[in-house]
Protein backbone atom coordinates (compact mmCIF):
# COMPACT_ATOMS: atom_id res chain seq x y z
CA UNK A 1 0.00 0.00 0.00
CA UNK A 2 1.35 3.17 -0.96
CA UNK A 3 1.36 6.51 1.47
CA UNK A 4 -1.50 8.11 -0.53
CA UNK A 5 -3.33 5.21 -0.67
CA UNK A 6 -2.72 4.63 3.53
CA UNK A 7 -3.92 8.17 4.44
CA UNK A 8 -6.78 7.82 2.33
CA UNK A 9 -7.84 4.64 4.39
CA UNK A 10 -6.93 6.08 7.89
CA UNK A 11 -9.12 9.33 6.81
CA UNK A 12 -12.11 6.40 6.23
CA UNK A 13 -11.66 4.78 9.66
CA UNK A 14 -12.12 8.24 11.08
CA UNK A 15 -14.89 8.85 9.03
CA UNK A 16 -16.61 6.05 9.86
CA UNK A 17 -15.97 5.24 13.31
CA UNK A 18 -18.14 8.50 13.45
CA UNK A 19 -20.97 7.24 11.71
CA UNK A 20 -20.89 4.66 14.45
CA UNK A 21 -21.15 7.27 17.09
CA UNK A 22 -17.92 7.35 18.79
CA UNK A 23 -17.52 3.32 18.94
CA UNK A 24 -14.66 2.66 21.88
CA UNK A 25 -12.45 0.49 20.27
CA UNK A 26 -11.62 3.27 17.20
CA UNK A 27 -7.94 4.55 19.08
CA UNK A 28 -6.93 7.87 17.02
CA UNK A 29 -3.46 7.64 15.89
CA UNK A 30 -0.98 11.55 16.03
CA UNK A 31 -1.62 13.43 13.06
CA UNK A 32 0.93 12.69 9.95
CA UNK A 33 1.20 8.20 10.74
CA UNK A 34 1.67 6.17 7.90
CA UNK A 35 0.84 2.90 8.73
CA UNK A 36 1.49 -0.15 6.58
CA UNK A 37 -1.81 -2.69 6.55
CA UNK A 38 -1.61 -5.59 4.81
CA UNK A 39 -3.27 -8.26 7.28
CA UNK A 40 -6.80 -9.96 6.39
CA UNK A 41 -9.78 -9.22 8.10
CA UNK A 42 -11.28 -12.70 8.01
CA UNK A 43 -10.48 -14.71 11.43
CA UNK A 44 -12.03 -17.78 10.04
CA UNK A 45 -13.54 -19.36 6.70
CA UNK A 46 -15.48 -22.23 6.21
CA UNK A 47 -16.05 -23.63 2.38
CA UNK A 48 -19.48 -24.97 1.94
CA UNK A 49 -20.72 -27.11 -0.74
CA UNK A 50 -23.99 -28.67 -1.94
CA UNK A 51 -24.21 -31.92 -3.82
CA UNK A 52 -25.20 -31.88 -7.42
CA UNK A 53 -28.69 -32.57 -8.14
CA UNK A 54 -29.07 -36.11 -9.34
CA UNK A 55 -30.28 -36.55 -13.23
CA UNK A 56 -32.09 -39.61 -14.23
CA UNK A 57 -32.31 -40.52 -18.04
CA UNK A 58 -35.65 -39.89 -19.04
CA UNK A 59 -36.95 -42.37 -21.62
CA UNK A 60 -35.92 -42.02 -25.64
CA UNK A 61 -38.83 -42.29 -26.83
CA UNK A 62 -41.44 -39.21 -26.57
CA UNK A 63 -44.24 -39.70 -24.15
CA UNK A 64 -47.52 -38.74 -25.27
CA UNK A 65 -49.38 -36.19 -22.65
CA UNK A 66 -52.92 -33.98 -22.14
CA UNK A 67 -52.41 -30.70 -24.71
CA UNK A 68 -50.48 -32.70 -27.28
CA UNK A 69 -52.46 -33.32 -30.70
CA UNK A 70 -51.63 -36.32 -32.35
CA UNK A 71 -52.59 -37.16 -36.34
CA UNK A 72 -53.97 -40.83 -36.57
CA UNK A 73 -54.70 -42.38 -40.20
CA UNK A 74 -56.39 -45.82 -40.05
CA UNK A 75 -56.55 -47.47 -43.32
CA UNK A 76 -55.65 -44.01 -45.25
CA UNK A 77 -59.61 -43.12 -44.54
CA UNK A 78 -60.09 -39.21 -43.30
CA UNK A 79 -63.59 -40.29 -41.50
CA UNK A 80 -61.58 -42.93 -39.16
CA UNK A 81 -58.72 -41.33 -38.22
CA UNK A 82 -58.05 -37.68 -37.19
CA UNK A 83 -59.66 -34.26 -38.89
CA UNK A 84 -57.47 -32.59 -41.59
CA UNK A 85 -57.36 -28.53 -42.07
CA UNK A 86 -59.13 -28.02 -45.08
CA UNK A 87 -56.80 -26.20 -47.79
CA UNK A 88 -53.84 -26.40 -45.49
CA UNK A 89 -50.99 -28.84 -44.98
CA UNK A 90 -51.14 -28.67 -41.69
CA UNK A 91 -51.83 -31.84 -40.01
CA UNK A 92 -54.86 -30.60 -37.24
CA UNK A 93 -54.45 -33.93 -35.09
CA UNK A 94 -56.65 -35.17 -32.32
CA UNK A 95 -56.21 -33.02 -28.93
CA UNK A 96 -55.01 -34.96 -25.60
CA UNK A 97 -57.64 -33.98 -23.12
CA UNK A 98 -56.86 -33.06 -19.95
CA UNK A 99 -57.54 -36.78 -19.07
CA UNK A 100 -54.78 -38.27 -21.18
CA UNK A 101 -58.12 -39.14 -23.81
CA UNK A 102 -58.05 -38.84 -27.23
CA UNK A 103 -61.99 -39.11 -29.26
CA UNK A 104 -61.96 -41.10 -32.43
CA UNK A 105 -64.30 -42.27 -34.76
CA UNK A 106 -66.15 -45.93 -34.03
CA UNK A 107 -63.78 -46.28 -30.86
CA UNK A 108 -64.41 -43.40 -28.98
CA UNK A 109 -62.16 -42.61 -26.17
CA UNK A 110 -58.46 -43.79 -26.17
CA UNK A 111 -55.88 -43.25 -23.19
CA UNK A 112 -52.67 -42.38 -24.83
CA UNK A 113 -51.10 -40.04 -22.04
CA UNK A 114 -47.81 -41.60 -20.82
CA UNK A 115 -47.53 -43.53 -24.00
CA UNK A 116 -44.56 -43.39 -26.73
CA UNK A 117 -45.78 -43.61 -30.67
CA UNK A 118 -45.72 -47.25 -31.03
CA UNK A 119 -47.42 -47.95 -28.14
CA UNK A 120 -50.42 -45.57 -28.73
CA UNK A 121 -50.14 -47.38 -32.63
CA UNK A 122 -50.54 -50.84 -31.08
CA UNK A 123 -53.36 -49.65 -28.90
CA UNK A 124 -55.44 -48.38 -31.78
CA UNK A 125 -54.85 -50.81 -33.85
CA UNK A 126 -56.31 -53.71 -31.51
CA UNK A 127 -59.57 -51.18 -31.14
CA UNK A 128 -60.26 -50.70 -34.75
CA UNK A 129 -59.70 -54.45 -35.12
CA UNK A 130 -63.01 -54.85 -33.28
CA UNK A 131 -64.71 -52.95 -36.37
CA UNK A 132 -62.21 -53.25 -39.20
CA UNK A 133 -60.38 -56.42 -40.69
CA UNK A 134 -56.53 -56.20 -40.49
CA UNK A 135 -56.44 -52.09 -40.01
CA UNK A 136 -53.31 -50.58 -40.28
CA UNK A 137 -52.53 -47.47 -38.35
CA UNK A 138 -50.23 -44.51 -38.58
CA UNK A 139 -49.35 -42.13 -35.59
CA UNK A 140 -47.63 -38.85 -35.26
CA UNK A 141 -47.38 -35.98 -33.29
CA UNK A 142 -49.07 -33.15 -35.38
CA UNK A 143 -48.28 -30.10 -31.97
CA UNK A 144 -46.11 -30.73 -29.13
CA UNK A 145 -48.06 -29.23 -25.38
CA UNK A 146 -47.90 -30.98 -22.89
CA UNK A 147 -44.15 -30.54 -22.10
CA UNK A 148 -42.95 -27.28 -21.46
CA UNK A 149 -40.33 -25.16 -20.10
CA UNK A 150 -39.97 -21.86 -19.32
CA UNK A 151 -37.20 -19.22 -19.66
CA UNK A 152 -37.38 -16.45 -17.82
CA UNK A 153 -34.64 -13.08 -17.57
CA UNK A 154 -31.57 -12.27 -19.61
CA UNK A 155 -32.31 -14.87 -22.43
CA UNK A 156 -32.60 -13.03 -26.26
CA UNK A 157 -35.89 -15.22 -26.80
CA UNK A 158 -37.20 -15.93 -23.60
CA UNK A 159 -40.79 -17.69 -22.95
CA UNK A 160 -42.85 -20.98 -22.94
CA UNK A 161 -41.38 -23.75 -25.05
CA UNK A 162 -42.34 -27.20 -25.56
CA UNK A 163 -39.83 -30.21 -25.61
CA UNK A 164 -40.29 -32.97 -28.53
CA UNK A 165 -37.86 -35.61 -27.45
CA UNK A 166 -35.54 -35.51 -23.93
CA UNK A 167 -33.66 -31.99 -23.51
CA UNK A 168 -30.66 -31.48 -20.99
CA UNK A 169 -30.35 -28.23 -19.08
CA UNK A 170 -27.46 -27.37 -21.54
CA UNK A 171 -30.35 -28.34 -24.62
CA UNK A 172 -32.89 -26.13 -22.87
CA UNK A 173 -30.62 -22.75 -22.33
CA UNK A 174 -29.85 -22.74 -26.01
CA UNK A 175 -33.55 -22.73 -26.86
CA UNK A 176 -33.34 -19.39 -25.65
CA UNK A 177 -31.34 -17.74 -28.34
CA UNK A 178 -28.34 -17.28 -26.05
CA UNK A 179 -27.73 -15.11 -23.44
CA UNK A 180 -27.72 -10.92 -22.92
CA UNK A 181 -24.49 -9.25 -22.01
CA UNK A 182 -26.23 -8.57 -18.52
CA UNK A 183 -26.63 -11.92 -17.99
CA UNK A 184 -25.68 -12.88 -14.08
CA UNK A 185 -24.79 -16.56 -14.33
CA UNK A 186 -23.42 -16.85 -10.96
CA UNK A 187 -27.05 -16.49 -9.57
CA UNK A 188 -28.89 -18.00 -12.31
CA UNK A 189 -30.88 -20.88 -11.20
CA UNK A 190 -33.39 -23.89 -12.45
CA UNK A 191 -36.62 -24.12 -10.73
CA UNK A 192 -38.49 -27.23 -9.77
CA UNK A 193 -41.77 -27.67 -8.37
CA UNK A 194 -41.16 -24.19 -6.90
CA UNK A 195 -38.09 -25.25 -5.64
CA UNK A 196 -34.44 -24.25 -6.66
CA UNK A 197 -32.40 -27.23 -7.44
CA UNK A 198 -28.89 -27.52 -6.76
CA UNK A 199 -27.65 -27.39 -10.45
CA UNK A 200 -25.14 -24.76 -11.28
CA UNK A 201 -25.07 -22.93 -14.18
CA UNK A 202 -22.21 -20.78 -13.94
CA UNK A 203 -19.64 -24.28 -13.54
CA UNK A 204 -21.75 -25.64 -16.67
CA UNK A 205 -21.59 -22.83 -19.08
CA UNK A 206 -18.02 -21.56 -17.91
CA UNK A 207 -16.14 -24.48 -16.64
CA UNK A 208 -18.02 -27.15 -19.08
CA UNK A 209 -18.74 -28.99 -16.02
CA UNK A 210 -21.20 -31.73 -17.50
CA UNK A 211 -22.26 -33.13 -13.67
CA UNK A 212 -24.38 -29.92 -14.31
CA UNK A 213 -26.19 -30.68 -16.85
CA UNK A 214 -28.93 -32.71 -15.90
CA UNK A 215 -32.23 -33.82 -17.63
CA UNK A 216 -34.97 -31.14 -17.66
CA UNK A 217 -38.25 -32.03 -16.53
CA UNK A 218 -41.65 -30.79 -17.90
CA UNK A 219 -42.75 -27.38 -15.84
CA UNK A 220 -39.38 -26.66 -15.12
CA UNK A 221 -38.12 -23.04 -14.81
CA UNK A 222 -34.79 -21.40 -15.84
CA UNK A 223 -34.48 -18.22 -14.97
CA UNK A 224 -31.32 -15.55 -15.27
CA UNK A 225 -31.45 -12.49 -13.60
CA UNK A 226 -29.56 -9.57 -14.50
CA UNK A 227 -26.50 -8.07 -13.15
CA UNK A 228 -27.72 -4.43 -12.83
CA UNK A 229 -29.78 -4.07 -9.38
CA UNK A 230 -26.72 -5.98 -6.99
CA UNK A 231 -26.95 -5.92 -3.23
CA UNK A 232 -26.09 -6.98 -0.07
CA UNK A 233 -28.36 -7.99 2.88
CA UNK A 234 -27.73 -6.80 6.74
CA UNK A 235 -29.68 -8.20 9.41
CA UNK A 236 -29.08 -8.51 13.34
CA UNK A 237 -28.23 -5.61 15.30
CA UNK A 238 -28.33 -3.02 12.98
CA UNK A 239 -30.68 0.34 12.46
CA UNK A 240 -32.31 -0.77 8.80
CA UNK A 241 -31.94 -4.36 8.05
CA UNK A 242 -32.48 -5.72 4.37
CA UNK A 243 -31.09 -4.65 0.93
CA UNK A 244 -27.87 -2.39 0.89
CA UNK A 245 -27.50 -1.68 -2.95
CA UNK A 246 -23.85 -1.99 -4.62
CA UNK A 247 -22.84 0.74 -6.85
CA UNK A 248 -21.54 -0.24 -9.68
CA UNK A 249 -20.99 -3.98 -7.77
CA UNK A 250 -18.22 -1.80 -5.47
CA UNK A 251 -19.14 -2.17 -1.46
CA UNK A 252 -17.03 -2.81 1.47
CA UNK A 253 -18.42 -4.28 4.88
CA UNK A 254 -17.68 -1.10 6.71
CA UNK A 255 -20.00 0.79 4.08
CA UNK A 256 -22.86 -1.32 4.23
CA UNK A 257 -22.96 -1.15 8.15
CA UNK A 258 -22.61 2.26 7.87
CA UNK A 259 -25.68 2.64 5.38
CA UNK A 260 -27.96 -0.06 7.62
CA UNK A 261 -26.71 1.56 10.75
CA UNK A 262 -25.21 -0.28 13.48
CA UNK A 263 -27.79 -0.56 16.41
CA UNK A 264 -25.78 1.60 19.35
CA UNK A 265 -27.41 -0.06 22.34
CA UNK A 266 -26.58 -3.90 21.43
CA UNK A 267 -24.84 -5.93 19.11
CA UNK A 268 -21.21 -7.91 18.93
CA UNK A 269 -19.38 -5.55 16.37
CA UNK A 270 -16.23 -7.91 17.07
CA UNK A 271 -16.85 -10.87 15.04
CA UNK A 272 -19.33 -9.96 12.10
CA UNK A 273 -20.27 -13.44 10.25
CA UNK A 274 -20.97 -12.95 6.43
CA UNK A 275 -22.84 -15.80 4.56
CA UNK A 276 -21.09 -15.41 0.53
CA UNK A 277 -22.50 -17.15 -1.94
CA UNK A 278 -20.26 -18.28 -4.87
CA UNK A 279 -22.63 -20.19 -6.81
CA UNK A 280 -25.37 -22.19 -6.84
CA UNK A 281 -23.93 -24.84 -4.97
CA UNK A 282 -20.83 -23.39 -3.52
CA UNK A 283 -20.49 -20.72 -0.95
CA UNK A 284 -18.60 -19.68 2.08
CA UNK A 285 -18.62 -18.92 5.65
CA UNK A 286 -16.85 -16.11 6.91
CA UNK A 287 -16.12 -14.43 10.22
CA UNK A 288 -14.50 -11.03 9.86
CA UNK A 289 -13.19 -8.61 12.53
CA UNK A 290 -14.66 -5.21 12.45
CA UNK A 291 -12.98 -3.46 15.58
CA UNK A 292 -9.55 -4.01 13.92
CA UNK A 293 -10.68 -2.68 10.34
CA UNK A 294 -12.13 0.01 12.59
CA UNK A 295 -8.55 0.15 14.08
CA UNK A 296 -7.02 0.41 10.97
CA UNK A 297 -4.76 -2.71 11.75
CA UNK A 298 -6.41 -4.48 8.71
CA UNK A 299 -7.35 -4.32 5.36
CA UNK A 300 -11.05 -3.35 4.47
CA UNK A 301 -13.20 -6.45 4.00
CA UNK A 302 -14.54 -6.45 0.13
CA UNK A 303 -18.19 -7.58 -0.30
CA UNK A 304 -20.10 -9.76 -2.99
CA UNK A 305 -23.57 -9.41 -4.64
CA UNK A 306 -25.58 -11.66 -2.52
CA UNK A 307 -23.57 -11.42 0.81
CA UNK A 308 -24.96 -11.76 3.64
CA UNK A 309 -24.43 -9.58 7.16
CA UNK A 310 -25.35 -10.53 10.37
CA UNK A 311 -24.55 -8.44 13.45
CA UNK A 312 -25.08 -10.71 16.42
CA UNK A 313 -26.61 -8.96 19.38
CA UNK A 314 -24.42 -11.21 21.42
CA UNK A 315 -21.84 -13.62 21.58
CA UNK A 316 -22.16 -16.38 19.67
CA UNK A 317 -19.90 -19.24 19.66
CA UNK A 318 -20.25 -21.00 16.09
CA UNK A 319 -21.86 -21.33 13.01
CA UNK A 320 -24.61 -23.18 14.60
CA UNK A 321 -25.28 -20.82 17.01
CA UNK A 322 -25.35 -17.94 14.42
CA UNK A 323 -27.35 -19.85 12.08
CA UNK A 324 -30.10 -20.88 14.62
CA UNK A 325 -30.50 -16.94 15.03
CA UNK A 326 -30.31 -15.77 11.56
CA UNK A 327 -32.47 -18.65 9.92
CA UNK A 328 -36.06 -16.98 10.86
CA UNK A 329 -35.12 -13.78 9.15
CA UNK A 330 -33.74 -15.70 5.81
CA UNK A 331 -36.76 -17.41 6.13
CA UNK A 332 -39.27 -14.38 5.82
CA UNK A 333 -36.65 -12.87 2.62
CA UNK A 334 -35.90 -16.05 1.01
CA UNK A 335 -37.27 -15.23 -2.23
CA UNK A 336 -34.89 -12.48 -3.17
CA UNK A 337 -31.89 -14.08 -1.24
CA UNK A 338 -28.80 -16.28 -3.78
CA UNK A 339 -30.02 -20.23 -4.85
CA UNK A 340 -26.89 -21.32 -2.42
CA UNK A 341 -28.64 -19.56 0.99
CA UNK A 342 -31.47 -21.65 -0.28
CA UNK A 343 -30.76 -24.71 -0.92
CA UNK A 344 -28.56 -24.95 1.94
CA UNK A 345 -30.07 -23.40 4.35
CA UNK A 346 -33.79 -23.22 4.19
CA UNK A 347 -34.80 -26.56 2.44
CA UNK A 348 -36.35 -29.18 4.83
CA UNK A 349 -33.52 -31.70 3.38
CA UNK A 350 -30.87 -29.99 5.16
Amino acid sequence: MNKKTAIFFLMFVIAFSALLGGCSSYVDLPPGTIKDITASPIVDQQSVEVPATKSVAPPVDYRVGPGDSLYINVNGRPELGSPVAQGSSKLQGSRVDGNGNIRLPLVGGVAVAGLSLDQIQDQLQKAYGAYLQNPWVVVEVAEYKSQPIQLLGQFKAPGTYYMDRPFSLLQGLAMGGGLMDTANLRSARLIRNQRTMAVDIYRLLREGSQEQDVWLQPGDTIYVPDDKNQNVYVFGAVKKTGPVPMPNGQLNLAQALASAGIDETGGNRRFVRVIRSLSTTQGQLIVVDLQQTLRGNVLPFSLMEGDIIYIPRSAVGNWNQALSELLPTLQAVSAVLQPFVQIKFLTDDD
